[in-house]
């Protein structure tokens, strides 16, 4: 354990300092999500108070919904810096190393969920300058929220690299799924507003319950049980997709 530990932290540091060289792609992740804030989120104001939209102000339905967007995204895309490793040579470098597989897994992940948390507290900044009035202990429970599935997202996204290893087809099955994925979970509009047979489609899909949580917990209802729901579905998910990625890796790694 205290190896695998140590060549974790080592190799998060490496990865940490080799992506603050050229931070650009930081700046690049968040161009999206401010565009929908800027100028997406003004056109829900007059939505706000209309039958089906839930209460608490149009800036604090869609930034929660906002933030879950950033993280799928931020974290679904990593792979393709591992495909440059397979293509670079680092990979089969790293393995005549004595450094623990699951390390090199976990030292990945653990550089692209601290990017990812600064990603969504800047954005939670900004939003707060626009209307958004989240209820603080709230939103400091989602933190741990965004980090599983960033572990979740982040797994999958290197196992499918290391499957596929070629960013075409790394890109064409991550958009494959992420994309009805996000349009079937209330991201952009509550699925209040949306037909009965979108409704009960929206129940099978898990990023559903993470922006129902996200939204209670920023609207200040701790206790909410799609809270707890979504903390159970992504700790169980992430566990499921960080064994699918250490397996991958391994085999990669032999």
């Amino acid at each position: 354990m205290a190896k695998l530990l140590r060549d974790t932290w080592l190799l998060f540091r490496a990865n940490l300092r080799s992506t603050l060289r050229n931070p650009i792609w930081i700046v690049i992740g968040l161009f999206q999500p401010i565009c929908y804030l800027l100028l997406f989120a003004p056109l829900l104001k007059n939505l706000a108070g209309s039958p089906g939209f839930p209460k608490g102000g149009a800036y604090n339905i869609f930034t929660p919904g906002l933030i879950i967007l950033i993280t799928l995204f931020s974290a679904a895309f990593v792979g393709f810096n591992l495909i440059a490793w397979l293509r670079g040579g680092v990979l089969e470098r790293l393995r005549v190393t004595p450094v623990n597989r699951l390390a090199l897994l976990l030292g990945l992940v653990a550089r692209d969920v601290l990017l990812l948390m600064v990603q969504c507290a800047l954005l939670a900044g900004l939003a707060l300058f626009m209307g958004f009035k989240p209820d603080m202990s709230g939103l400091l429970l989602l933190l741990p929220l965004l980090v599983i599935i960033g572990l979740l997202m982040a797994s999958c996204s290197y196992a499918l690299a290391l499957l596929t290893r070629d960013e075409g087809a790394l890109a064409s099955t991550l958009n494959f799924f992420i994309l009805p994925l996000m349009l079937l979970s209330g991201v952009m509009l509550p699925l209040t507003l949306a037909p009965d047979l979108l409704q009960q489609i929206a129940k099978v899909n898990p990023i559903t319950y993470a922006v129902d949580a996200a939204r209670a917990l920023v609207a200040g209802h701790l206790d909410d049980v799609s809270v707890l729901r979504a903390f159970v579905i992504f700790a169980a998910l992430a566990v499921l997709g960080l064994l699918w990625a250490t397996r991958t890796m391994r085999r990669a790694a032999m």
